[in-house]
């Protein structure tokens, strides 16, 4: 098919991803963490096909929208479908109600959530009721999301006449409507206009406001705004949005259809001392180890006895070899420390996925589930036992990889 060939040009990097058909129509449009892994997982051959490859046979042509991260390309999702109602968008939609985010028009307006029926209790004009509607956010997980825009824009949900601080102005997350820190013109200015723009997809033209507004407060020795406007900048210029995916819609992308299309990546290192270092990848889908994929490591980099150093090794060689599929899962046979490292690498190279450690104990006897990002809890505890099968065959191919070094070392 030549369209697959054009694939290969897609980037790993968050955003959207659009289909259009024959007639240039736009049936679907998705984000994605990574959209050259989550665009090619439609064009392969499955031996029972998601649901949703039910439309891939109509589409001729796909484009994307690289965005700087997958808060911003679910928000831009949003917009597109709003706009366009792609038809696969409308038909899939989850149970039939999706999330939406809403400003009210109370004085010091709030930032509240709702679903799709909510909205339609208030007719087809929704915005007589609220000053903005945004949306909708299919698989988003919106708590965590609203806690990511509360840091950044710090919203309030105070009743202004309150009289005493609320929890999130202790903690530095409100301006201080609670206390009658802050009039409704300079609320409106400094927190309500921010987020909307930031929600109609202007990131650029917030930095560079926030940006004035921190040289001008700085001038006049306002220097407790001009630190708040600096960290809100910082916060907006690296958005940590790795659990914004909801587990559920997580665990449909990997499992609908084929629930052997999980993939896990299971990593080790053995050493005899400081010498013979070796590192192992051993992968399993949801079943059954997939023998043929497994992979050994020679350590080349590191010196002395180091694991942490030698994982992150032989984590950055595997990243190397884009025709490898990324996995669902990275597995560390490891605690803190291994997870941080990988957890590093992942995240320098914008790849969004679960890292899991399994703390063994001097003696192998303890199961410590680490992980990565709480939003990934659910996802271990439903494959707990396959994940310590993956780190026991790690272990083992690592040994076993060690063992024939020596052997026949000379």
């Amino acid at each position: 098919m030549p369209l697959v060939k054009n694939l290969k040009k897609i980037p790993s990097a968050p955003g959207i991803y659009l289909f259009f058909n024959s007639k240039k129509e736009l049936i679907y449009v998705g984000k994605a963490s990574s959209l050259k892994s989550r665009v090619k997982s439609y064009f392969v051959s499955r031996k029972s096909p998601r649901p949703i490859e039910e439309m891939i046979h109509e589409v001729a042509s796909v484009k994307y929208i690289v965005t700087s991260s997958l808060l911003e390309a679910v928000i831009l999702e949003g917009s597109y479908i709003k706009k366009f109602k792609p038809r696969y968008n409308i038909k899939w939609r989850d149970d039939k109600s999706w999330n939406y985010l809403v400003i009210t028009k109370d004085k010091y307006p709030r930032v509240e959530t709702t679903r799709e029926h909510e909205l339609n209790l208030v007719g087809s004009a929704p915005r007589r009721k609220f000053l903005h509607v945004f949306g909708p956010f299919p698989g988003l997980n919106i708590k965590e999301a609203m806690r990511i825009l509360r840091r950044i824009f710090l919203f309030s949900d105070c009743n202004p006449k309150k009289g005493r601080p609320c929890f999130y102005y202790q903690l530095g997350q409100c301006l201080g409507v609670c206390v009658g820190g802050i009039t409704q013109k300079d609320y409106m200015k400094k927190v309500i206009r921010p987020l909307v723009f930031f929600l109609k997809g202007k990131k650029k033209a917030v930095i560079k406001n926030f940006t004035k507004q921190m040289r001008m407060a700085s001038k006049i020795e306002d220097f407790e705004s001009a630190a708040r406007l600096r960290n809100q900048i910082k916060a907006l210029q690296k958005i940590q949005d790795a659990a914004l995916l909801n587990i559920n819609f997580l665990r449909e992308e990997i499992l609908k259809g084929n629930a052997r299309s999980l993939r896990i990546e299971g990593y080790d290192i053995s050493n005899l001392g400081a010498s013979n270092m070796v590192g192992s990848m051993a992968v399993f889908d949801e079943r059954e180890p997939m023998k043929s994929q497994y992979r050994k490591f020679n350590i080349k980099t590191v010196a002395g006895q180091n694991d942490v150093g030698c994982l992150a090794e032989i984590v950055g060689r595997r990243l190397k070899h884009t025709e490898w599929p990324l996995p669902d899962i990275f597995l560390i046979d490891g605690g803190c420390p291994q997870v941080s490292a990988v957890l590093r690498i992942l995240q320098k190279q914008k790849i969004d996925r679960p890292v899991i450690g399994i703390a063994k104990g001097l003696q192998r006897k303890k199961n410590e589930f680490i992980i990565s990002n709480p939003a990934w809890t659910g996802l271990a505890r439903q494959h707990e036992n396959l994940l310590i099968r993956v780190r026991d065959e790690a272990h083992r191919f690592a040994i076993g990889f060690q063992r024939k070094k020596r052997f026949f070392s000379p």
